[in-house]
């Protein structure tokens, strides 16, 4: 890869719930400290280069969301660094977030309450290219009107407000408030998963367009394996805060290599003549104010053994085409499950 133009090295966030006032009134007594944190990331790093499309996928509570909330700077990183053609996004000072660049903006899951409802839309897409200095007042409804147009919609629209709307429309309205602050990245969040699927097709195909026209460069979150495989050119595969695997879109739907990945590609729904049987990903999701030692999927892996209990699998590259895994059946490692070595 070239010099990236989105760079994550070794980025943590974790969240920490401080005790109520009885609580922190017995610990005084006691000499005890209470208090749960949660490990929402541990150890990121990847980069994305200029024009990329980078999908990030896994089940619910993975961290997918936070890391794209860190990489658009809304939360800052406990630990590491996320920077954007070499200048940081955002910093966290003690729990207080310093913004460092407008360059790269977030389009979030839920189009009814991403927008001011007492705004009327003209006003939305203009607020943060005024505030920033990047449009004069003079030419904001000149600007609104041929941002509305560029994503599907008439400029008369600018004068009303988002309950005139539907959720189709409101998305492509902050598609239109996004692309104008002129960003270099822009963080899709589940950008169509609150839509009716009809609607889903027309707003990506509205990206994929916009992609091509303005050479866009985006992170794509989803749970939507069969979206992410035809819009994404790499794919990382999180679980419990850590990614398991990076890879092109076209080797990883091919050959999978992480027993998670395989676990996910299975459940995808196909369409054929004889019947398949569902299987969900045995056990439950672990709790991440308690992660597990080792590998992170091992009390849910058919394929662990005793060494993925205790030691920690690194991300690595696995094959040429600069696909990287973090399993320990891919580092010459013993993959047999317990039961296979016991007899």
């Amino acid at each position: 890869m070239s010099t990236p133009l989105l760079s994550v090295e070794g980025v943590h966030k974790r969240f920490t719930r401080k005790p109520g006032l009885v609580v922190q009134g017995i610990d005084r007594l006691t000499g005890r400290t209470s208090g749960s944190t949660v490990h929402a990331l541990s150890d990121i790093s990847l980069a994305v280069a200029r024009g990329e499309v980078l999908g990030l996928v896994g089940e619910s509570g993975c961290g997918k969301s936070t890391l794209g909330r860190i990489i658009s700077g809304i939360y800052g990183p406990s630990e590491g660094k996320v920077q954007l053609a070499g200048k940081s996004v955002a910093t966290d000072r003690g729990g207080s977030i310093d913004k460092l660049t407008t360059k790269v903006q977030m389009i979030h899951q839920d189009p009814f309450a991403s927008l001011n409802p007492r705004m009327k839309v003209g006003e939305t897409i203009a607020e943060g290219p005024r505030v920033h200095g990047l449009l004069k007042s003079g030419e904001a409804r000149a600007r609104v009107r041929a941002l509305l147009e560029q994503v599907g919609l008439e400029g008369a629209y600018a004068d009303r407000l988002p309950h005139q709307f539907s959720g189709g429309q409101r998305q492509r309205i902050a598609v239109a408030r996004a692309l104008a602050m002129e960003p270099e990245l822009l963080v899709l969040d589940e950008a169509v998963a609150s839509l009716d699927v009809s609607i889903q097709a027309q707003v990506l195909n509205l990206f994929m367009a916009l992609r091509r026209e303005l050479n866009l460069t985006a992170v794509f979150i989803s749970h939507d394996l069969s979206v992410v495989r035809h819009v994404c050119d790499r794919v990382a595969i999180m679980y419990l805060g850590r990614i398991v695997e990076l890879a092109s879109a076209e080797t990883l739907y091919a050959a999978p290599q992480h027993p998670y990945t395989k676990a996910l590609f299975a459940s995808i729904p196909t369409l054929g003549t004889g019947r398949a049987a569902f299987q969900p990903i045995k056990g439950e999701i672990p709790s991440p104010l308690n992660p597990p030692g080792g590998c992170a999927f091992h009390p849910r892996c058919p394929m662990a053994g005793p060494r993925c209990k205790v030691e920690l699998p690194v991300l690595k590259p696995t094959l040429d085409n600069g696909s990287m895994v973090a399993c320990h059946l891919n580092d010459g490692g013993t993959g047999a499950p317990e039961k296979a070595e016991a007899a």
